[in-house]
C-alpha cells in the first residue's frame, strides 16, 4: 500500500521500518491539523495493512521541536460551528461536536491497537495532542538535551486533554504524580518524563533519536499495550476502590477544590474522566473522556479562556497591534538606565534573550548590584537544573554595568527604569537624551507617571514611549507599551519589537494616570480596604476573593505591591485631583499603616500579614486596628455573594471606562491584559469577557444594585449602558474595529 503526504515524508527501510519525518512547511513549528488528523489516519492504515512494513517510528524534521500540540483554533472553530449551524437541534449539534472532538481520540486508539509497534521520538518541545500521540505509541524515546518538553498544558487555557491523555497518564504513572501533571498543566523535562514512566528511554544527542527507536522496534517492542491484555489490572491508588485509593481520591479531590475554588469545567472535567475512566476498560474509559471534552467545549469558561489565552494571545504576541510597514528594529544592544529591582529585572530578561545590555546606575556599585541580580537568579535556575553553569556565565557577560551615559551611544533601545519620581526622572531623561542618536527609542518604565509630561524632558518626543513592565519581571508575562499624545509610529513599533525579542506579551495604551492595569489593581485593593473598614473580617475578604477566581488575596496583593506604594497613590492622586478623588476611609487606613504602624509590606516583613520567609499569616493586630465582625450570628449573615461581586465588578467596570476612555482601544488587549497584568478570574476570559458573558444588560442591572448599597464608585458608565439598551456586547461591537 502506498499513501501521499504534505505534512509527513516516509522511508521503509530493508529491515522493514517505517520511518515518518514530520514537517509542515506553511508552519515553523509542526501543530495537529485536519490535515494531520487525516495523515495520521493513512499512515496507520499503510503500516497495519502493508505486510513489508513490521513497525514504525514518527520524529520531527524540525530541530528542537516535535510538535506544539493540536491547533486550538481549529479547536475554537468546533464550538464556533455549533453555534452558528442554525439548521441543526441542538441535539443534533452536540452530537455532530462529539464526533469531531473526539476523532483525534479514535485515531489514537487505532494507533494503539493496530497491531504493529510504533515509536515517537521526541527532539524537543512535545505538547498536548503531540504528547498523547506519544502516550498512545508503543514506545517512546526523548532527547535529554536540558531544553526538551513534554506536557498536557490544555487546563490552563481552560479545556482538557481528550484525545487519551487523562486515561494513558493515570495507567502509566502513579496517581498522585498523574493527577498533578493533568491539573496544574506544567511541563515535563526529560528526566521527570522518565521517571514518571511517561518516556521508556533517553539519549543525549538529537541524531541518536532514530537509531535508538529503529533498535528498540528491533528488540521486540510490543504492539500491545499493557491494559489491552487479558488479564490486566490497576495497581495501587488507580484502584479507586482500594484502601490506597480511598486514602488518594478523597484529598485529590479536596485538593481540587482549594487550589480552583470548582470554577474551572476544565479541571472538573479531568477529575471526573479520571474517576469515572478508571473503573472502566480502555475504550469505555476513552468514551466518557470523549463526551466530557464535548461538554467541556460546549461552556462559555472554556470559549473565552481559548479565545483570550491561546487566540487572542498568539495575535498579540506575534505583532497584531504593530503598526503596519514600519521598519523592524534589530535589536543586538539595550541600555536600561537605573540598576534597582525593576531595571536589574529588565537587563535579566534581555540578556536572557540574548541581547547585549548596558546597565547604568549612578555609583558603580550600584550598577554592579544590579548585575548581581541577574547571578541570583541564574545561580537558582542552574541549581534547579533549567540552565547549566555555562548559560550563567554567557548571560552574565552580556550584561554591562557602568556609570557613563556615553556608553548609551551604541544602544539600539534604552529604558529608563529609575525611581518612581518626576524630578528625577526628568533629570535622568535629559542626560540619556543628551547621549543618544536621533533614531534611538527612550523609553519609560513607569507605573503612574503620564508619559506625556514625561517626554517633554526628551529632545525627542515622537521617538519617547512608556515601556511598564510588572514585578517581578522575569516571571510577569505581560507588558503594556504607553503611547505619548506625540508618539510616533515607529517608536511604537520599535518598543514592540523589543518586549517581543524578550518573549513578553505586549499590549499597546494610551497616556493616563495608572495607564490601564493599575487603574483597575487599585480599584480592586479599594474595595478591599473598604470592606475591612465595613468591620468584613479580613480572612473572610481573602478568601471570598479566592473563591471569585483571584489568585491572590487584595490584602496579600496590597503587601506584595508595598502597603506604603499604595499610600503614596493616595497621596499624589489627593495632591493632582483633590479630595473627592480619593476615598477618606481607604487614606486613613493606609495612614495608621504605614505612618503610626510602619508596616510596609512584604518588604519589610509586615503588612496586612506577619512573614517569616516563605510563610505568612495575617497580622493579628489587624482586628484591633480596624474593628472586625466576630460574632458568629452576624457573620452568618454577611452576603458573601455580594462580595464576590464587589470584588470583580469593580474591576471590570474600571475595564469598561478605561475602554469608553480611549485608554485601552482593543478588547483583545483588555482581557489578555486584565489576566495577565493583575490576574482577573482567569476562568472568565477577562474583564470584558465577564460582562459579556454576564450581558451588559445584567451587568448594569448590577452595578446600579452595587452603587445603591455601596457608593457612586459602581455607577455604570455611559458605554455600558449604551450596550445594555441595544443589546450588545464589546466583542459583537468592537472586535473587528480598528485599534
Amino acid at each position: 500500500m502506498s499513501a501521499s503526504y504534505t505534512a509527513f515524508s516516509v522511508e521503509i527501510d530493508k529491515d522493514g521500518w517505517a520511518l515518518f519525518r514530520w514537517d509542515m512547511q506553511d508552519r515553523s513549528m509542526n501543530v495537529i491539523t485536519l490535515t494531520v488528523m487525516d495523515e495520521l489516519d493513512a499512515m496507520i492504515d499503510q503500516v497495519s495493512q502493508d505486510d513489508a512494513i513490521k513497525g514504525a517510528v514518527i520524529v520531527s524534521a524540525k530541530p528542537g521541536s516535535f510538535t506544539g500540540g493540536a491547533d486550538i483554533t481549529m479547536i475554537h472553530a468546533l464550538k464556533q460551528g455549533m453555534a452558528e449551524d442554525a439548521e441543526l437541534s441542538a441535539e443534533d449539534a452536540a452530537a455532530k461536536l462529539l464526533e469531531s472532538s473526539s476523532r483525534l481520540s479514535r485515531i489514537y486508539r487505532q494507533l494503539e491497537t493496530c497491531g504493529k509497534p510504533f515509536v515517537v521520538a521526541i527532539n524537543g518541545t512535545c505538547l498536548g495532542g503531540g504528547t498523547e500521540l506519544a502516550l498512545a505509541a508503543h514506545g517512546r524515546i526523548m532527547v535529554d538535551d536540558g531544553k526538551a518538553r513534554m506536557g498536557l498544558p490544555e487546563v490552563r487555557i481552560g479545556i482538557f486533554p481528550g484525545a487519551g491523555g487523562t486515561q494513558r497518564v493515570m495507567r502509566m504513572t502513579d496517581p498522585q504524580s498523574g493527577l498533578q501533571m493533568l491539573l496544574q498543566g506544567k511541563n515535563l523535562d526529560a528526566a521527570k518524563a522518565k521517571a514518571m514512566g511517561l518516556i521508556d528511554q533517553l539519549v543525549t544527542e538529537e541524531a541518536d533519536l532514530v537509531p535508538a527507536a529503529k533498535k528498540m522496534l528491533a528488540d521486540g517492542l510490543s504492539a500491545e499495550k499493557p491494559w489491552d491484555r487479558k488479564g490486566y489490572k490497576l495497581s495501587g491508588a488507580a484502584q479507586i476502590y482500594s484502601a490506597a485509593g480511598f486514602q488518594l481520591w478523597p484529598a485529590a479531590n479536596a485538593l481540587y477544590r482549594k487550589e480552583t475554588h470548582d470554577n474551572y469545567p476544565g479541571a472538573r472535567a479531568i477529575m471526573k474522566s479520571i474517576y469515572e475512566g478508571l473503573l472502566l476498560p480502555m475504550d469505555q474509559a476513552l468514551a466518557v473522556e470523549s463526551r466530557y471534552f464535548a461538554a467541556v467545549l460546549q461552556t462559555e469558561e472554556a470559549s473565552n479562556m481559548v479565545r483570550t489565552l491561546f487566540v487572542s494571545m498568539q495575535a498579540l504576541n506575534k505583532g497584531a497591534r504593530r503598526p503596519q510597514g514600519a521598519p523592524s528594529l534589530k535589536l543586538k544592544t539595550v541600555g536600561v538606565v537605573g540598576a534597582g529591582f525593576m531595571g536589574a529585572g529588565i537587563a535579566f530578561v534581555s540578556a536572557k534573550a540574548g541581547l547585549d545590555v548596558v546597565l547604568l546606575d549612578q555609583s558603580a556599585e550600584a550598577a554592579d548590584k544590579g548585575k548581581s541580580h541577574s547571578d541570583a537568579l541564574m545561580q537558582k535556575a542552574v541549581k534547579r537544573g533549567y540552565a547549566s553553569e555555562a548559560d550563567r556565565e554567557a548571560l552574565l557577560a552580556r550584561i554591562t554595568p557602568t556609570t557613563d551615559y556615553a556608553a548609551l551611544a551604541a544602544c539600539d533601545l534604552v529604558v529608563e527604569a529609575v525611581f518612581e519620581d518626576r524630578k528625577v526622572k526628568a533629570d535622568v531623561i535629559a542626560a540619556i537624551g543628551a547621549e543618544l542618536p536621533a533614531h534611538v527609542t527612550l523609553a519609560s518604565n513607569t507605573s503612574t507617571l503620564p508619559i506625556t509630561s514625561l517626554a517633554s524632558h526628551h529632545s525627542d518626543a515622537e521617538n519617547f514611549i512608556g515601556i511598564h513592565f510588572f514585578s517581578p519581571v522575569d516571571k510577569m508575562m505581560l507588558v503594556e507599551i504607553i503611547m505619548g499624545e506625540k508618539t510616533g509610529d515607529q517608536a511604537l513599533a520599535n518598543a514592540m519589537d523589543f518586549v517581543r525579542a524578550i518573549g513578553k506579551t505586549p499590549i499597546v495604551v494610551n497616556d493616563a494616570r495608572g495607564f490601564y492595569a493599575n487603574r483597575s489593581v487599585m480599584a480592586y485593593l479599594l474595595e478591599a480596604h473598604l470592606l475591612l473598614t465595613e468591620g468584613i473580617p479580613a480572612a473572610m475578604i481573602e478568601n471570598l476573593a479566592l473563591q471569585a477566581g483571584m489568585p491572590v488575596g487584595p490584602l496579600a496583593l496590597t503587601d506584595e505591591i508595598a502597603v506604603d506604594l499604595a499610600w503614596k497613590i493616595v497621596q499624589a492622586t489627593k495632591a493632582d485631583l483633590g479630595e473627592a478623588a480619593i476615598h477618606p476611609a481607604q487614606e486613613k487606613l493606609l495612614h495608621v499603616m504605614v505612618v503610626e504602624q510602619q508596616r510596609l509590606g512584604r518588604k519589610n516583613g509586615k503588612g496586612f500579614y506577619d512573614y517569616e520567609g516563605r510563610n505568612k499569616r495575617l497580622w493579628p493586630g489587624l482586628a484591633e486596628l480596624v474593628p472586625q465582625i466576630s460574632d458568629p450570628d452576624l457573620i452568618d449573615q454577611i452576603d458573601r455573594q455580594d462580595i464576590r461581586n464587589r470584588l470583580l465588578v469593580i474591576q471590570a467596570l474600571e475595564a469598561a471606562r478605561c475602554f469608553e476612555e480611549g485608554v485601552v482601544t482593543d478588547v483583545r488587549e483588555a482581557d489578555v491584559g486584565s489576566i495577565l497584568g493583575f490576574g482577573f478570574a482567569p476562568f472568565t476570559g477577562g474583564t470584558l469577557s465577564y460582562i459579556d458573558t454576564m450581558g451588559a444588560a445584567a451587568f448594569v442591572d448590577l452595578c446600579d444594585r452595587l452603587a445603591e448599597q455601596h457608593g457612586s464608585r459602581f455607577a455604570p458608565n455611559t458605554l455600558l449602558r449604551d450596550l445594555a439598551a441595544s443589546d450588545e456586547t464589546f466583542y459583537g461591537r468592537f472586535a473587528d474595529a480598528p485599534a
